[in-house]
């Protein structure tokens, strides 16, 4: 048998709601040597909380339940769980989550989460997008995370995609670069906000943004790495063209490494001929090329981190859009 509030009141010499307000936050009040006594007291008697008996006072479990769109295949989106992870056991709480795929819509998933009463549910994606969020699930997701609720009605926490490709395109103008070719992310959200990034740089520093190149990474209409690449072919026809670039900023990392494969096929040295810069800082990818890359981090667990605070504040964050910024990681490619 496991120790219970009782036996615990009873070895304090206190009440039972003294010793619920030490060990679950309650609102009785104590000086924090009755709190820590407490506390040893629970630990020298293996107290358990038991989890289901404060559910049904509590109309909750501690736990943070997270509708994941496609986010625990991609290695490096998993940073948003890191962070929403840490945050909450900050505070005493877990996550878990549940897989949305193509074959369970997004209602049978909530309603799935909904099941296990957390105290707070989060929407996060794999990569930028918008979701059409059902609207009776408004007021059910507490903030989306790397995506958008098409209506706006969900806080939503997303890269600051425009600033981030300001940011490295003015990096690599700053490092004197003046022909910049973008190889860009076709039929994505993240692909067209960069774009007028990219473009808004050029245009600040007097260079030809109407005129900028910015060509598809991928034959299809919508960017995957399994598209045919047209990489390579970009490539041999940009640098065998009179007007050669000498940068090249690419749509994220695994695109960084095709263009470091197609230079060294046409005899070009990077950063030597050609500066390549990009998206997404995957360490696996970006630290291991030759010369490492340069590239701009994404903010996937500070995301996550600020997700947990929005989810576990007193009051329920209105309805806004807020973009965190990149990191700039400087390595040996510019």
């Amino acid at each position: 048998m496991t120790a219970s509030l009782n036996d615990i009141a009873e070895r304090a010499g206190v009440s039972v709601k003294t010793v619920s307000g030490a060990l679950h936050g309650g609102s009785a009040r104590m000086s924090e040597h009755t709190r820590k006594r407490i506390k040893d007291i629970a630990e020298e008697l293996g107290y358990v909380t038991n989890l289901a008996a404060r559910s049904m006072r509590q109309g909750w479990m501690p736990l943070i339940g997270v509708v994941a769109d496609e986010l625990i295949t991609s290695p490096f989106a998993t940073e948003i769980i890191r962070g929403l992870d840490g945050a909450a056991r900050a505070s005493e709480m877990a996550v878990f989550a549940m897989a949305l795929s193509g074959k369970r819509d997004v209602a049978s998933v909530i309603e799935e989460v909904r099941r296990f009463r957390p105290r707070a549910i989060a929407y996060a994606a794999m990569y930028h997008k918008l979701v059409t969020l059902p609207e009776e699930f408004a007021d059910t997701v507490g903030v989306m995370i790397n995506c958008r609720d098409v209506n706006d009605r969900v806080t939503s926490l997303v890269p600051d995609e425009t600033g981030a490709a300001h940011e490295i395109t003015s990096y690599l103008i700053d490092a004197g670069r003046r022909k910049i070719v973008f190889i860009n992310l076709p039929g994505l959200l993240a692909g067209d906000l960069r774009e007028i990034g990219f473009r808004q740089a050029l245009t600040e520093a007097g260079l030809d943004a109407a005129g900028a190149r910015v060509l598809p990474a991928v034959r299809r209409s919508t960017y995957s790495d399994r598209a045919p690449s047209l990489v390579l072919s970009h490539v041999s026809e940009l640098m065998g063209s009179p007007d050669r670039p000498d940068a090249i900023l690419c749509g994220n990392d695994r695109v960084a490494m095709e263009v470091y494969a197609a230079l060294r096929r046409v005899g070009a040295q990077i950063p030597d001929d050609v500066a390549v810069a990009s998206f997404d800082n995957q360490i696996e990818i970006a630290s291991r090329l030759d010369p490492p890359l340069t590239t701009m981090a994404l903010p996937h667990r500070a995301m996550g981190r600020m997700a947990a605070e929005i989810l576990l504040a007193g009051e329920p964050a209105p309805g806004e859009l807020r973009k965190l910024p990149f990191q700039l990681v400087e390595r040996s490619s510019v």
